[in-house]
């Protein structure tokens, strides 16, 4: 059974509204992408640190009740969880304000068995801070080795867009090492001053990968892929959004359920993908995506979850 591998931080999302709290729970870019497939029914196993208390217990406990395997979780006996808090505006999109308490990161972890078309999803700061980056860049060339299937979020945020010097080296490594890259526009304008996908697709993603997808928020995903292929998707938006924090990890976590209900191997990828398949896939982003829109909540509801995972099934 193909199963997916993510790297990425821990947090805990306290959720503000009107500037009063409204909910907290454990979250994090990648971290939210495997809950959702773990709910999906997908064989999932995450890499990440957390700190040695109340919020870090709660972060393992959460991932090993939502079928995600926490074994390469690393617990810092010294150390206090991280926290963010996400303020929601009148049309529930997320400012954050991020704490945290790990002065001496150095992430010790036992890679997971990792098989050919398994599938690692890794990004945002945690895939380019340069404090873990030697044993991240160790993670990826041994997924690499392996026969894995490398999926890059970028997820830049404009808090860390007076790094953007000192990181552009480990940026451009992960666009070489990603097999499909997915960033949004907000993320190439606070890194590269771009914002239109075909002027970021030809100067800055063609070369590493042939294979990259650009979220607008509300506006249509731009695909741009092999043997020229360029399409539009209009976003599947719900009805009653209730936040949107959550909206790209889990258009992440749709896509990856996509590439294995859809059988989409290295081989595949390799040979490129047919139009008709980036529409399945997109597809399944989509719903993931629109989904998790309508709740306080990070990930995917269980009982959409369980109707992916009958879909996986059939």
């Amino acid at each position: 059974m193909r199963k997916v591998i993510g790297i990425g931080e821990t947090v805990l999302d306290i959720i503000f509204k009107n500037d009063q709290p409204v909910s907290a729970v454990p979250g994090g870019s990648v971290f939210n992408a495997l809950i959702s497939l773990g709910r999906a029914g997908i064989k999932s196993s995450f890499i990440s640190e957390t700190g040695n208390d109340r919020v870090g217990r709660r972060i393992i406990d959460f991932l090993q009740e939502n079928g995600v395997d926490s074994s390469s979780v690393y617990v810092y006996p010294d150390s206090r969880s991280p926290i963010s808090l996400a303020f929601l505006n009148e049309q529930n999109d997320a400012e954050y304000i991020f704490y945290k308490d790990h002065p001496n990161d150095r992430l010790e972890f036992t890679y997971p068995t990792i098989n050919a078309d398994d599938i690692v999803l890794f990004g945002s700061y945690y895939a380019v801070n340069p404090v873990i980056r030697p044993q991240v860049a160790g993670f990826l060339d041994y997924a690499r080795m392996h026969g894995a299937i490398l999926y890059y979020d970028v997820n830049f945020r404009a808090s860390h867009k007076s790094e953007v010097m000192k990181l552009t080296p480990n940026i451009l490594e992960n666009l070489e090492y990603a097999d499909i890259v997915r960033g949004s526009n907000e993320d190439f304008e606070v890194m590269f001053n771009k914002s239109d996908p075909d002027t970021i697709y030809r100067t800055q993603i063609a070369f590493y990968t042939r294979k990259f997808i650009c979220t607008q928020g509300a506006k249509p995903v731009e695909l741009r892929a092999e043997n020229g292929l360029k399409k539009q998707y209009a976003v599947t938006s719900a009805s009653n959004i209730v936040s949107t924090i959550g909206a790209g990890d889990n258009f992440n976590a749709g896509f990856v359920y996509g590439l294995i209900k859809y059988g989409i191997t290295r081989d595949t990828i390799e040979k490129g993908l047919t139009e008709e398949q980036w529409d399945n896939i997109i597809h399944c982003a989509q719903l993931f995506s629109a989904n998790v829109c309508t709740s306080i909540n990070n990930s995917i509801s269980p009982d959409f979850g369980q109707m992916m995972n009958k879909e996986i099934n059939k």
